[in-house]
């Protein structure tokens, strides 16, 4: 497959009724394709995949749920936003090398942090070499794996926030304002659930919706540990909503997943968009985003405030950027 026939299969929705929009940029300025199925109003859910490059196998899988929701017309009371591929660059690499990038400069640079080869197979960075599912702003570089040196893996970049696909993801995500989001991630047939510092209610909470989700992919329920700054973390951390991590595909089979087993990943997860949809619907009066977040868009930006306390303040991009980066250089 290729990164142009991995983009068609999205796009081809559209024949099929569904409307494809872009969630935001890549760091290299490709469209981050999503959709949506259901109603605008009611309970939203949002699903999103191929955060690390080689990865792509989840966009696929989306592109499989959201055509069978759409065309038996299955969402009901709510929707679901699914966005296919957060790294788009990431996946161009992956899949059409790195001759397939149009920069000498950014192909040495990576050629290097890839110990010299132009074997990219393996590759789960943006083009910037960070590990997007570790750069959120949720304990950000507490991760047992994280890396603190550019890397094809794990490396969390130079500040929170840093990359360009993530902030498009926290933009989505605060515009439409999910009760419940779900990553999808390959491998290991797992699923995993809570996040350091969460209250015993919410833990408890989202356990208990896991529960479901295990039962019906027959994937075990782990709860996260010294893994840190994911999108499921943030949610968690910062949203204070249900926000869980499903690894598809058997630890047996090789990176990146060929889509010969795609039939069988589909079959393990096809319920489960209409049961976290159910279950988001569930607890929705128990979440409150203009308790969390105040947002603006003037000028285009989202300005953040922490309602806990007495002290509350917005804080721009700009000054938590700024924060972020002293906090860097002291730490490191």
């Amino acid at each position: 497959m290729t990164y142009q026939e991995l983009i068609d299969r999205i796009l081809q929705l559209q024949d099929e009724g569904l409307e494809i929009f872009n969630a935001g940029k890549s760091t290299l300025g490709k469209n981050i394709l999503a959709t949506h199925v259901g109603d605008y109003d009611g309970t939203q859910i949002l699903i999103q995949a191929g955060i690390h490059a080689r990865e792509y196998i989840t966009s696929l899988l989306l592109v499989e749920m959201a055509r069978e929701l759409h065309n038996n017309d299955l969402v009901k009371n709510g929707g679901i936003y699914f966005i296919f591929l957060v790294n788009p660059d990431g996946a161009q690499i992956v899949l059409d090398g790195i001759s397939s990038l149009p920069c000498n400069i950014t192909r040495q640079y990576l050629t290097l942090a890839n110990n010299g080869s132009n074997n990219f197979s393996q590759y789960k960075a943006n083009v910037n070499l960070v590990d997007l599912n570790t750069n959120f702003d949720a304990n950000w570089g507490g991760g047992s794996q994280n890396v603190t040196c550019p890397s094809t893996q794990n490396f969390i970049g130079f500040y929170p926030q840093s990359e360009r696909e993530v902030n498009s993801l926290i933009d989505f995500t605060l515009k439409t304002k999910p009760k419940l989001t779900i990553s999808y991630h390959s491998k290991g047939d797992i699923i995993y659930y809570g996040f350091e510092g969460q209250t015993e209610q919410n833990r408890q909470r989202d356990f208990d919706i896991g529960t479901v989700l295990s039962k019906a992919t027959g994937y075990p329920l782990v709860l996260t540990e010294n893994s840190t700054g994911g999108y499921k973390d943030w949610c968690i951390q910062k949203l204070t909503i249900p926000a869980y991590t499903i690894e598809v595909g058997s630890e047996d089979l090789p990176h990146p997943i060929g889509e010969e087993n795609l039939p069988e990943i589909y079959a393990q997860n096809k319920d489960v968009p209409l049961i976290a949809l159910d279950k988001a619907r569930e607890y929705a009066n128990l979440i409150d985003f203009k308790q969390l977040y105040v947002q603006n868009m003037k000028y285009g930006k989202i300005q953040f405030t922490n309602a806990v306390g007495n002290n509350a303040r917005i804080q721009s991009k700009a000054e938590r950027r700024s924060t972020c980066w002293r906090s860097y250089r002291q730490k490191w």
